[in-house]
Protein backbone atom coordinates (compact mmCIF):
# COMPACT_ATOMS: atom_id res chain seq x y z
CA UNK A 1 0.00 0.00 0.00
CA UNK A 2 1.36 3.36 -0.75
CA UNK A 3 0.42 6.47 0.76
CA UNK A 4 2.98 8.79 -0.82
CA UNK A 5 1.55 12.41 -1.92
CA UNK A 6 -1.44 11.81 0.42
CA UNK A 7 0.06 13.95 2.95
CA UNK A 8 3.20 15.36 4.65
CA UNK A 9 4.27 13.26 7.80
CA UNK A 10 6.21 15.51 10.26
CA UNK A 11 8.69 12.33 11.26
CA UNK A 12 9.75 13.35 15.47
CA UNK A 13 12.49 10.29 16.34
CA UNK A 14 12.47 10.70 20.17
CA UNK A 15 15.36 9.98 22.90
CA UNK A 16 15.73 10.32 26.47
CA UNK A 17 19.48 10.92 27.01
CA UNK A 18 20.06 8.39 30.50
CA UNK A 19 18.99 5.56 27.81
CA UNK A 20 21.43 4.29 25.32
CA UNK A 21 21.78 6.83 22.09
CA UNK A 22 23.23 4.49 19.71
CA UNK A 23 20.27 2.28 20.12
CA UNK A 24 17.98 5.20 19.55
CA UNK A 25 19.52 6.26 16.12
CA UNK A 26 19.57 2.52 15.02
CA UNK A 27 15.84 2.37 15.61
CA UNK A 28 15.55 5.99 13.86
CA UNK A 29 16.89 4.46 10.70
CA UNK A 30 15.29 0.62 10.58
CA UNK A 31 11.47 2.98 11.06
CA UNK A 32 12.89 5.71 8.42
CA UNK A 33 13.87 2.89 6.21
CA UNK A 34 10.14 1.01 6.73
CA UNK A 35 8.64 4.66 5.83
CA UNK A 36 11.03 4.93 2.92
CA UNK A 37 9.42 1.39 1.42
CA UNK A 38 6.23 2.44 2.29
CA UNK A 39 6.76 5.71 0.02
CA UNK A 40 5.77 7.76 2.64
CA UNK A 41 6.16 11.50 1.96
CA UNK A 42 7.96 12.69 5.68
CA UNK A 43 10.28 15.27 7.07
CA UNK A 44 12.64 14.97 9.46
CA UNK A 45 15.25 16.00 12.04
CA UNK A 46 18.71 15.36 9.88
CA UNK A 47 18.75 19.38 10.38
CA UNK A 48 18.45 19.49 14.09
CA UNK A 49 20.96 17.29 14.95
CA UNK A 50 23.90 14.38 14.47
CA UNK A 51 21.40 11.83 15.76
CA UNK A 52 18.21 13.36 13.94
CA UNK A 53 16.41 12.67 17.03
CA UNK A 54 14.39 15.00 19.46
CA UNK A 55 15.29 15.34 23.26
CA UNK A 56 15.87 18.29 24.59
CA UNK A 57 12.53 20.56 25.26
CA UNK A 58 14.09 23.51 24.38
CA UNK A 59 14.54 22.65 20.35
CA UNK A 60 10.45 21.52 20.29
CA UNK A 61 10.01 25.67 19.14
CA UNK A 62 12.39 25.15 16.38
CA UNK A 63 10.82 21.82 14.99
CA UNK A 64 7.72 23.70 15.04
CA UNK A 65 8.14 26.96 13.11
CA UNK A 66 10.19 23.99 10.54
CA UNK A 67 7.20 21.79 10.23
CA UNK A 68 4.56 25.04 9.64
CA UNK A 69 7.06 26.30 7.04
CA UNK A 70 7.24 22.62 5.55
CA UNK A 71 3.45 22.23 5.51
CA UNK A 72 3.23 19.22 7.58
CA UNK A 73 -0.44 17.76 8.08
CA UNK A 74 0.03 14.88 10.70
CA UNK A 75 3.23 13.49 12.85
CA UNK A 76 4.59 10.34 14.31
CA UNK A 77 6.85 10.21 17.14
CA UNK A 78 8.36 7.00 17.58
CA UNK A 79 10.51 6.60 20.81
CA UNK A 80 13.15 5.52 19.71
CA UNK A 81 13.89 4.78 23.45
CA UNK A 82 12.06 6.12 26.38
CA UNK A 83 11.78 9.42 24.49
CA UNK A 84 11.09 13.15 25.87
CA UNK A 85 7.24 13.47 26.78
CA UNK A 86 7.60 17.14 27.28
CA UNK A 87 9.22 18.17 23.85
CA UNK A 88 6.97 15.62 22.05
CA UNK A 89 4.03 17.41 23.60
CA UNK A 90 4.85 21.03 23.33
CA UNK A 91 5.39 20.22 19.91
CA UNK A 92 2.00 18.50 18.90
CA UNK A 93 0.08 20.90 21.29
CA UNK A 94 1.54 23.84 18.95
CA UNK A 95 0.64 22.16 15.68
CA UNK A 96 -2.58 20.54 16.47
CA UNK A 97 -2.40 18.22 13.58
CA UNK A 98 -3.32 14.40 14.31
CA UNK A 99 -0.20 12.93 16.47
CA UNK A 100 0.84 9.02 16.18
CA UNK A 101 2.86 7.58 18.95
CA UNK A 102 4.04 4.29 19.14
CA UNK A 103 7.84 2.84 19.94
CA UNK A 104 9.45 -0.59 18.61
CA UNK A 105 9.29 -3.58 21.40
CA UNK A 106 11.97 -4.15 23.40
CA UNK A 107 14.33 -6.54 23.00
CA UNK A 108 15.35 -8.71 27.11
CA UNK A 109 17.60 -7.24 29.13
CA UNK A 110 21.42 -7.46 28.74
CA UNK A 111 23.05 -10.35 30.13
CA UNK A 112 23.89 -7.76 33.50
CA UNK A 113 20.47 -6.67 33.78
CA UNK A 114 20.69 -3.33 31.86
CA UNK A 115 17.77 -2.37 29.38
CA UNK A 116 18.50 -0.18 26.65
CA UNK A 117 15.16 1.86 26.02
CA UNK A 118 12.51 1.01 27.71
CA UNK A 119 9.71 2.21 24.78
CA UNK A 120 6.50 1.52 25.94
CA UNK A 121 7.47 3.17 29.35
CA UNK A 122 7.94 6.37 27.72
CA UNK A 123 5.11 6.33 25.81
CA UNK A 124 3.07 5.63 28.98
CA UNK A 125 4.64 9.09 30.14
CA UNK A 126 4.06 11.42 26.40
CA UNK A 127 0.40 9.77 26.47
CA UNK A 128 -0.03 11.86 30.07
CA UNK A 129 1.76 14.60 28.55
CA UNK A 130 -0.48 14.41 25.54
CA UNK A 131 -3.29 14.47 27.36
CA UNK A 132 -2.45 17.10 29.98
CA UNK A 133 -2.23 19.51 26.76
CA UNK A 134 -5.29 18.18 25.52
CA UNK A 135 -3.92 16.71 22.45
CA UNK A 136 -6.14 13.79 21.05
CA UNK A 137 -3.57 11.05 19.50
CA UNK A 138 -3.82 7.60 17.88
CA UNK A 139 -1.27 5.07 19.62
CA UNK A 140 -0.79 1.53 18.27
CA UNK A 141 0.40 -1.35 20.66
CA UNK A 142 3.87 -1.81 21.51
CA UNK A 143 5.20 -3.94 18.61
CA UNK A 144 8.35 -4.81 16.55
CA UNK A 145 9.21 -2.97 13.49
CA UNK A 146 7.94 -5.65 11.23
CA UNK A 147 4.88 -6.61 13.09
CA UNK A 148 2.14 -6.72 10.98
CA UNK A 149 -0.25 -4.64 13.60
CA UNK A 150 2.29 -1.51 13.17
CA UNK A 151 1.81 -1.75 9.27
CA UNK A 152 -2.09 -1.73 9.91
CA UNK A 153 -2.15 1.17 12.44
CA UNK A 154 0.16 3.07 10.30
CA UNK A 155 -1.84 3.11 7.44
CA UNK A 156 -5.07 3.49 9.23
CA UNK A 157 -3.73 6.25 11.03
CA UNK A 158 -2.51 8.20 7.65
CA UNK A 159 -6.00 7.54 6.12
CA UNK A 160 -7.42 8.81 9.11
CA UNK A 161 -5.25 12.28 9.04
CA UNK A 162 -6.36 12.58 5.26
CA UNK A 163 -9.68 12.36 6.37
CA UNK A 164 -9.39 15.17 9.53
CA UNK A 165 -7.45 17.29 6.71
CA UNK A 166 -10.29 16.72 4.24
CA UNK A 167 -12.78 17.85 6.93
CA UNK A 168 -11.17 20.85 8.12
CA UNK A 169 -10.97 22.16 4.81
CA UNK A 170 -14.50 21.77 3.40
CA UNK A 171 -16.25 24.22 1.55
CA UNK A 172 -19.73 22.72 0.37
CA UNK A 173 -21.76 24.33 -2.16
CA UNK A 174 -25.49 24.71 -2.19
CA UNK A 175 -27.33 24.79 -5.27
CA UNK A 176 -30.91 26.11 -4.44
CA UNK A 177 -32.95 25.51 -1.99
CA UNK A 178 -33.97 22.16 -0.15
CA UNK A 179 -37.14 20.40 -1.82
CA UNK A 180 -39.82 22.01 0.22
CA UNK A 181 -41.03 18.26 1.36
CA UNK A 182 -37.67 17.33 2.42
CA UNK A 183 -37.45 18.35 6.28
CA UNK A 184 -34.81 15.62 6.83
CA UNK A 185 -31.90 17.20 4.92
CA UNK A 186 -32.11 20.72 7.15
CA UNK A 187 -28.86 21.53 7.77
CA UNK A 188 -27.75 24.19 10.24
CA UNK A 189 -25.02 26.10 8.59
CA UNK A 190 -23.76 28.93 10.89
CA UNK A 191 -23.45 25.99 13.29
CA UNK A 192 -21.43 23.81 10.64
CA UNK A 193 -19.37 26.87 10.37
CA UNK A 194 -18.94 27.71 13.93
CA UNK A 195 -17.95 24.22 15.18
CA UNK A 196 -16.59 23.10 12.28
CA UNK A 197 -15.20 25.49 10.09
CA UNK A 198 -17.14 23.85 7.21
CA UNK A 199 -18.28 27.00 4.78
CA UNK A 200 -21.67 26.09 2.94
CA UNK A 201 -21.52 28.26 0.17
CA UNK A 202 -24.78 29.27 -1.77
CA UNK A 203 -25.74 30.41 -4.91
CA UNK A 204 -28.98 31.01 -6.48
CA UNK A 205 -30.50 28.20 -8.71
CA UNK A 206 -31.41 30.82 -11.30
CA UNK A 207 -28.05 31.76 -11.65
CA UNK A 208 -26.72 27.77 -12.52
CA UNK A 209 -29.78 27.82 -15.12
CA UNK A 210 -29.37 31.33 -16.80
CA UNK A 211 -25.56 30.11 -17.23
CA UNK A 212 -26.35 26.54 -18.38
CA UNK A 213 -29.25 28.66 -20.98
CA UNK A 214 -25.82 30.40 -22.19
CA UNK A 215 -23.62 27.60 -22.60
CA UNK A 216 -26.29 25.58 -24.64
CA UNK A 217 -26.98 28.77 -26.66
CA UNK A 218 -23.46 29.10 -27.43
CA UNK A 219 -22.06 25.64 -27.24
CA UNK A 220 -18.03 25.76 -27.84
CA UNK A 221 -15.86 22.29 -28.38
CA UNK A 222 -16.03 21.18 -24.43
CA UNK A 223 -19.55 20.93 -24.53
CA UNK A 224 -20.00 18.94 -28.29
CA UNK A 225 -17.11 16.46 -27.22
CA UNK A 226 -18.65 16.66 -23.57
CA UNK A 227 -22.14 15.07 -25.17
CA UNK A 228 -19.65 12.70 -27.57
CA UNK A 229 -17.96 10.45 -24.96
CA UNK A 230 -21.66 10.83 -23.10
CA UNK A 231 -23.27 8.64 -25.66
CA UNK A 232 -20.21 6.78 -26.67
CA UNK A 233 -20.17 4.96 -23.10
CA UNK A 234 -24.07 4.85 -22.87
CA UNK A 235 -25.93 1.68 -24.83
CA UNK A 236 -29.05 2.49 -24.84
CA UNK A 237 -30.43 6.11 -24.81
CA UNK A 238 -33.94 6.54 -24.02
CA UNK A 239 -35.00 9.84 -23.56
CA UNK A 240 -38.19 11.76 -24.83
CA UNK A 241 -36.09 14.80 -25.84
CA UNK A 242 -32.34 14.29 -27.44
CA UNK A 243 -30.99 17.71 -26.88
CA UNK A 244 -31.57 17.13 -22.90
CA UNK A 245 -28.19 15.52 -23.20
CA UNK A 246 -26.79 19.11 -24.40
CA UNK A 247 -28.39 20.55 -21.54
CA UNK A 248 -27.15 17.97 -19.19
CA UNK A 249 -23.48 18.34 -19.90
CA UNK A 250 -23.85 22.19 -20.19
CA UNK A 251 -24.86 22.14 -16.61
CA UNK A 252 -22.27 20.00 -15.09
CA UNK A 253 -20.05 22.18 -17.03
CA UNK A 254 -21.46 25.03 -15.13
CA UNK A 255 -20.77 23.15 -12.14
CA UNK A 256 -17.74 22.56 -12.58
CA UNK A 257 -16.50 25.95 -13.55
CA UNK A 258 -18.36 27.34 -10.46
CA UNK A 259 -16.50 25.09 -8.18
CA UNK A 260 -13.33 25.58 -9.40
CA UNK A 261 -14.06 29.51 -9.19
CA UNK A 262 -15.09 29.08 -5.58
CA UNK A 263 -12.14 26.32 -4.66
CA UNK A 264 -15.04 24.07 -3.44
CA UNK A 265 -15.25 20.22 -2.07
CA UNK A 266 -18.56 19.05 -2.96
CA UNK A 267 -21.92 19.90 -3.86
CA UNK A 268 -25.65 19.59 -2.65
CA UNK A 269 -27.88 20.39 -5.14
CA UNK A 270 -31.52 21.26 -5.48
CA UNK A 271 -32.26 18.48 -8.18
CA UNK A 272 -36.19 18.78 -8.18
CA UNK A 273 -38.36 20.42 -8.89
CA UNK A 274 -36.56 23.67 -9.90
CA UNK A 275 -34.78 22.29 -12.87
CA UNK A 276 -37.64 19.97 -14.29
CA UNK A 277 -39.72 23.48 -14.19
CA UNK A 278 -36.68 25.64 -15.56
CA UNK A 279 -34.55 23.55 -17.57
CA UNK A 280 -36.65 20.29 -18.42
CA UNK A 281 -33.81 17.85 -16.85
CA UNK A 282 -33.65 15.77 -14.32
CA UNK A 283 -30.15 15.83 -13.28
CA UNK A 284 -28.76 12.90 -12.02
CA UNK A 285 -26.34 12.04 -15.09
CA UNK A 286 -24.89 15.37 -14.76
CA UNK A 287 -24.35 14.31 -11.20
CA UNK A 288 -23.03 10.82 -12.17
CA UNK A 289 -20.49 12.71 -14.30
CA UNK A 290 -19.49 14.96 -11.27
CA UNK A 291 -18.76 12.87 -9.42
CA UNK A 292 -16.16 10.98 -11.19
CA UNK A 293 -14.40 14.38 -11.94
CA UNK A 294 -13.83 13.95 -7.92
CA UNK A 295 -16.77 16.40 -7.00
CA UNK A 296 -19.10 14.62 -4.47
CA UNK A 297 -22.33 16.14 -5.30
CA UNK A 298 -25.43 15.47 -3.10
CA UNK A 299 -28.76 15.26 -4.43
CA UNK A 300 -31.64 17.18 -2.92
CA UNK A 301 -29.62 19.85 -1.30
CA UNK A 302 -28.18 17.18 0.93
CA UNK A 303 -25.63 19.18 2.71
CA UNK A 304 -24.45 16.54 5.22
CA UNK A 305 -24.84 13.91 2.68
CA UNK A 306 -22.11 15.78 0.64
CA UNK A 307 -20.20 15.93 3.65
CA UNK A 308 -20.47 12.50 4.33
CA UNK A 309 -19.38 11.78 0.79
CA UNK A 310 -16.70 13.48 0.81
CA UNK A 311 -15.63 11.82 4.27
CA UNK A 312 -15.78 8.46 2.77
CA UNK A 313 -14.12 9.26 -0.18
CA UNK A 314 -10.87 10.87 1.23
CA UNK A 315 -10.99 7.62 3.98
CA UNK A 316 -10.58 5.58 0.56
CA UNK A 317 -7.80 7.50 -0.62
CA UNK A 318 -9.64 8.84 -3.44
CA UNK A 319 -8.84 5.67 -5.24
CA UNK A 320 -12.49 5.26 -6.32
CA UNK A 321 -15.48 7.39 -6.60
CA UNK A 322 -18.23 7.42 -3.61
CA UNK A 323 -22.22 7.65 -4.48
CA UNK A 324 -24.72 8.91 -2.26
CA UNK A 325 -27.54 5.92 -1.81
CA UNK A 326 -31.16 6.03 -0.63
CA UNK A 327 -31.36 3.05 2.49
CA UNK A 328 -34.48 1.85 0.22
CA UNK A 329 -35.80 -1.70 0.29
CA UNK A 330 -35.07 -4.58 2.19
CA UNK A 331 -34.48 -7.52 0.20
CA UNK A 332 -37.30 -9.81 -0.70
CA UNK A 333 -35.31 -13.07 0.77
CA UNK A 334 -32.56 -12.03 2.43
CA UNK A 335 -33.08 -10.93 6.12
CA UNK A 336 -29.98 -9.21 6.31
CA UNK A 337 -29.65 -7.35 2.75
CA UNK A 338 -30.54 -4.13 2.23
CA UNK A 339 -31.28 -1.88 -1.51
CA UNK A 340 -28.38 1.54 -1.94
CA UNK A 341 -29.97 2.82 -4.87
CA UNK A 342 -30.88 6.49 -5.85
CA UNK A 343 -32.82 7.56 -9.13
CA UNK A 344 -29.59 7.43 -11.40
CA UNK A 345 -26.74 9.57 -10.15
CA UNK A 346 -24.13 7.29 -9.10
CA UNK A 347 -20.61 7.67 -11.05
CA UNK A 348 -20.44 5.57 -14.34
CA UNK A 349 -17.12 4.27 -12.82
CA UNK A 350 -18.65 2.12 -10.50
CA UNK A 351 -21.23 0.60 -13.31
CA UNK A 352 -21.02 -3.18 -12.58
CA UNK A 353 -18.48 -4.90 -15.36
CA UNK A 354 -20.52 -6.80 -18.14
CA UNK A 355 -23.51 -4.64 -17.58
CA UNK A 356 -25.01 -2.02 -20.05
CA UNK A 357 -25.33 1.64 -19.58
CA UNK A 358 -28.60 3.13 -20.30
CA UNK A 359 -29.98 6.89 -20.13
CA UNK A 360 -33.54 7.16 -19.73
CA UNK A 361 -35.90 9.90 -18.44
CA UNK A 362 -36.79 10.17 -14.67
CA UNK A 363 -39.02 7.16 -14.41
CA UNK A 364 -40.63 8.45 -11.23
CA UNK A 365 -41.28 12.03 -12.13
CA UNK A 366 -43.93 13.32 -15.09
CA UNK A 367 -42.83 11.84 -18.26
CA UNK A 368 -40.21 13.66 -20.50
CA UNK A 369 -37.12 14.84 -18.05
CA UNK A 370 -34.10 13.75 -18.96
CA UNK A 371 -31.78 12.44 -18.35
CA UNK A 372 -30.69 9.52 -15.48
CA UNK A 373 -27.79 6.43 -15.46
CA UNK A 374 -29.09 3.09 -15.26
CA UNK A 375 -27.08 0.43 -14.21
CA UNK A 376 -25.97 -1.68 -10.84
CA UNK A 377 -23.13 -0.82 -9.43
CA UNK A 378 -19.92 -3.16 -8.87
CA UNK A 379 -19.86 -5.56 -5.81
CA UNK A 380 -17.13 -5.83 -3.30
CA UNK A 381 -16.88 -4.33 0.42
CA UNK A 382 -18.60 -1.68 1.10
CA UNK A 383 -18.18 0.95 3.58
CA UNK A 384 -21.63 3.55 4.17
CA UNK A 385 -21.92 6.62 6.58
CA UNK A 386 -23.57 9.67 7.02
CA UNK A 387 -22.61 12.39 9.17
CA UNK A 388 -26.00 14.14 11.02
CA UNK A 389 -26.80 15.89 13.61
CA UNK A 390 -29.90 15.77 16.34
CA UNK A 391 -30.01 19.64 17.00
CA UNK A 392 -27.33 19.14 19.47
CA UNK A 393 -24.81 17.01 18.98
CA UNK A 394 -23.24 15.32 15.47
CA UNK A 395 -22.59 12.15 14.78
CA UNK A 396 -20.92 9.73 11.92
CA UNK A 397 -22.48 6.89 11.84
CA UNK A 398 -19.93 4.14 9.81
CA UNK A 399 -20.59 0.63 9.18
CA UNK A 400 -19.42 -1.96 6.65
CA UNK A 401 -21.22 -5.00 4.33
CA UNK A 402 -20.51 -6.55 0.88
CA UNK A 403 -22.48 -7.02 -2.07
CA UNK A 404 -24.83 -9.85 -2.51
CA UNK A 405 -27.35 -10.72 -5.46
CA UNK A 406 -30.58 -9.42 -5.61
CA UNK A 407 -33.79 -8.05 -7.75
CA UNK A 408 -32.99 -5.75 -10.62
CA UNK A 409 -34.25 -2.11 -10.29
CA UNK A 410 -34.69 1.05 -12.32
CA UNK A 411 -31.93 3.50 -11.64
CA UNK A 412 -28.22 2.81 -9.87
CA UNK A 413 -28.30 0.45 -7.67
CA UNK A 414 -26.06 -2.47 -5.15
CA UNK A 415 -27.57 -4.72 -2.78
CA UNK A 416 -25.59 -4.51 0.52
CA UNK A 417 -25.44 -7.62 3.00
CA UNK A 418 -24.44 -7.01 6.45
CA UNK A 419 -24.50 -9.64 9.71
CA UNK A 420 -27.50 -7.66 11.56
CA UNK A 421 -29.51 -5.43 9.47
CA UNK A 422 -32.46 -4.98 12.01
CA UNK A 423 -29.60 -3.35 14.43
CA UNK A 424 -28.72 -1.41 11.34
CA UNK A 425 -32.60 -0.26 10.80
CA UNK A 426 -32.92 0.08 14.73
CA UNK A 427 -29.84 2.46 14.88
CA UNK A 428 -30.93 4.75 11.71
CA UNK A 429 -34.34 4.77 12.59
CA UNK A 430 -33.08 6.00 16.43
CA UNK A 431 -31.04 8.55 14.55
CA UNK A 432 -29.93 10.98 13.93
CA UNK A 433 -29.91 9.83 10.59
CA UNK A 434 -32.38 9.91 7.49
CA UNK A 435 -32.76 7.35 4.54
CA UNK A 436 -29.38 9.03 2.66
CA UNK A 437 -26.10 7.64 3.28
CA UNK A 438 -22.08 7.56 1.64
CA UNK A 439 -21.40 4.78 0.23
CA UNK A 440 -17.52 3.68 -1.14
CA UNK A 441 -16.05 0.52 -1.84
CA UNK A 442 -13.21 -0.79 0.50
CA UNK A 443 -14.02 -1.24 4.88
CA UNK A 444 -12.76 1.95 6.20
CA UNK A 445 -14.71 2.08 9.34
CA UNK A 446 -11.53 1.92 11.38
CA UNK A 447 -10.51 5.17 8.99
CA UNK A 448 -13.64 6.60 10.16
CA UNK A 449 -13.26 5.72 13.74
CA UNK A 450 -10.05 7.14 14.58
CA UNK A 451 -10.49 10.11 12.14
CA UNK A 452 -13.11 11.17 14.67
CA UNK A 453 -10.96 11.58 17.78
CA UNK A 454 -9.31 14.52 15.88
CA UNK A 455 -12.64 16.25 14.98
CA UNK A 456 -14.19 18.04 18.23
CA UNK A 457 -18.07 17.73 18.73
CA UNK A 458 -18.32 14.79 15.84
CA UNK A 459 -19.25 11.37 17.47
CA UNK A 460 -17.74 8.63 16.21
CA UNK A 461 -21.25 6.14 15.81
CA UNK A 462 -19.77 2.63 14.71
CA UNK A 463 -22.58 -0.08 13.69
CA UNK A 464 -20.78 -3.12 12.47
CA UNK A 465 -17.51 -3.53 13.09
CA UNK A 466 -18.73 -2.16 16.85
CA UNK A 467 -16.66 -0.33 18.53
CA UNK A 468 -14.98 -3.20 20.02
CA UNK A 469 -14.36 -4.73 16.98
CA UNK A 470 -12.74 -1.84 15.89
CA UNK A 471 -10.20 -1.16 18.71
CA UNK A 472 -9.57 -5.39 18.33
CA UNK A 473 -8.65 -5.23 15.12
CA UNK A 474 -6.22 -2.22 15.61
CA UNK A 475 -4.29 -4.12 18.38
CA UNK A 476 -4.20 -7.25 16.33
CA UNK A 477 -6.58 -9.32 17.96
CA UNK A 478 -9.17 -9.88 15.03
Amino acid sequence: MTINGQLKLGFIPTRRAVFSAEDAVKYRKIIEAQLDQWEVDYVGLEWLNDEELLYSPADASAVVKRFRNEEVQALFCPHCNFGTEEAVAKVAKALDVPVLIWGPRDEAPLPDGTRLRDTQCGLFATAKALQRLGVPFTYIVNTTVDDPVFERGFHNFMAAAAVVNAFRNLRIGQVGPRPREFWSVIANEAELLDRFGIEVVPVDLGTIVESTRQKVASPDEGLTEAVANLRQRVTTIQVTHEEHLTVLMAFRMVLEEWVEEEGLSGLAVQCWPGLQETLGIAPCAAFSELIDAGIPTACETDIHGAISMALVSAAAGGGTAPFLADLTIRHPDNDNAELLWHCGPFPYSLKAEGEEASLSDHYIMDPGHGAVMEYPIRGGDITVARMDSDGWDYWLLMGEGHSTDGPRTRGTYVWLEVNNWPFWEEKLIRGPYIHHVAGVHGRVAPVLYEACRYISGLNADPVEPTEGDIQAWLRGQA
